[in-house]
């Protein structure tokens, strides 16, 4: 039966049912009402929960998150998901997909779309997808109007490939370094582990947002001059609290330095799978909250990395150890200075790419459970440096919050225990990334008046 949610396999059941088709196009066709197609129904959810474990899986597997090609995919399924649902039932304003097929099979519907979206960026991993089909679908041999049902959500999904297409998320573009200066950012391939002259996320500032108008929409203000006294105490803040085995960071701040390293976009997709299921949401609900907090999240990347070759801003790993030749008579230099976890990532600082994510998830995550919602959030091993060494298991691997705001920020101050990023960074990202949220959230599947 899965092979009916395939390409090409189908053919001959879509000439049969080009009828059925053409009138789901045109918003006219309503499917018998015994097909278990109750809106909001807990299977939804959970299929849904499904496919965005399955997604984030198979991203790790082949680029342990380390392009945008597995965030975009997760974006996609959900935008092409959301779209499809709401063709049964449309209780939110669609992204690009829009029909009406009353009374459709939400099961159908929901496999159909997010498997198109993943087959067609992980073609090596069809058995995979089509085990997950069969766990929530299969029943036998489809029926007519069911196949139907199937062609609705591969609909949606290729409207939302279609729509992707040539949208940058992998270019590249030209760096140009620039002399040694004063808040100036320098290359320290030994401390990234990376070769002389890398440098990540160029062309990130080149991709095209799902709903921001482009990456540089939001501007965020300059950093502080080096020779102010703002500078000052932030550099002699993250001199002390972000070192290696720092005397004055506390218990608790090692911990959420380390704690808070997981990629926002495995991190806060976990925890929305589990506050799916605690507060009860349906599949519309959910699949909604998906691709808002996606979409977020993917923008913040793009709106952060856009700032950042913007500024240009060096890391306290340098500012530290070149600060005798920075001009500022009150910053102290220590050439053997290190940070917590002894790695530094290879792009300018301002502002962190981290905070502004996690600023715009948990603002979209708001948007749908409220921001005063206490709760419990789970980390279970983190990288021990660089994303290609080992492995630590975090003791405890639980921290409680009183709401999303509180997490956000607590995320983005977390570069600073961790050493590399100063204070003014992780600021003006969560206020970055509360922005590109707030826009996301008022611009985009709002619900139906």
């Amino acid at each position: 039966m899965t092979a009916l949610f395939e390409k090409g396999s189908y053919m001959a059941s879509v000439k049969k049912n080009v009828l059925l088709t053409l009138a789901v196009w045109l918003g006219c066709l309503s499917f018998a009402p015994d097909m278990g197609s109750a809106a909001g129904t807990t299977e939804t959810r959970n299929q849904i929960l499904s496919w965005n474990k399955l997604v984030f899986e198979l991203a790790i597997e082949e680029d342990k998150l380390l392009t945008l090609k597995g965030l975009r995919t997760a974006t996609m399924m959900h935008l092409a998901i959301h779209d499809a649902l709401n063709t049964i039932e449309p209780r939110y304003e669609p992204y690009r997909y829009a029909g009406r097929a009353a009374n459709a099979n939400p099961e159908i519907i929901t496999a159909a779309a997010a498997s198109e979206v993943l087959r067609h960026h992980y073609p090596n991993q069809k058995a995979r997808i089509n085990d997950l089909v069969s766990a929530h679908v299969d029943h036998g041999e489809l029926n007519q109007t069911e196949i139907a049902v199937v062609q609705i959500g591969r609909a949606s999904a290729q409207a939302m490939i279609a729509e992707r297409e040539g949208d940058n998320w992998n270019s590249e573009a030209e760096y140009v370094w620039h002399p040694m200066a004063p808040g100036v950012y320098a290359e320290f391939k030994d401390h990234s582990g990376t070769p002389e002259g890398f440098i990540f996320g160029t062309g990130w500032a080149q991709a095209k947002p799902f709903v921001l108008s482009k990456p540089s929409q939001f501007r965020s203000p300059p950093p502080p001059a080096i020779q102010s006294d703002a500078y000052t105490k932030a550099y002699n803040e993250v001199k002390e609290v972000g070192r290696f085995q720092s005397m004055t960071r506390t218990p608790d701040q090692t911990h959420l330095a380390l704690w808070w390293k997981d990629f926002i976009e495995n991190s806060h997709n976990r925890l929305a799978r589990a506050l799916a299921v605690e507060t009860g949401l349906d599949g519309w609900q959910t699949a909604r909250m998906f691709a808002l907090l996606n979409m977020a999240i993917y923008d913040a990347y793009l709106s952060s990395f856009e700032n950042k070759f913007h500024y240009n801003h060096w890391r306290p790993y340098t500012a530290i150890r070149w600060a005798a030749n920075d001009g500022n008579e009150d910053t102290i230099p220590d050439e053997l200075w290190d940070n917590t976890h002894r790695h530094t990532y290879p792009f300018p600082s301002y502002p962190s790419a981290h905070g502004t994510a996690a600023g715009a998830a948990m603002t979209a995550l708001a948007e749908v459970l409220g921001d005063n919602m206490a709760f419990t959030m789970h980390t279970e091993t983190v990288d021990a440096a660089g994303p290609f060494g080992a492995k630590i298991a975090m003791n405890p691997p639980a921290r409680e919050f009183n709401s999303f705001s509180e997490a956000a920020l607590e995320c983005a101050m977390s570069r600073v225990y961790l050493g590399i990023h100063f204070r003014y960074d992780s600021v003006e990202g969560n206020k970055l990334g509360k922005q590109v949220g707030m826009w996301v959230v008022k611009h985009a599947l709002r619900e139906k008046k």
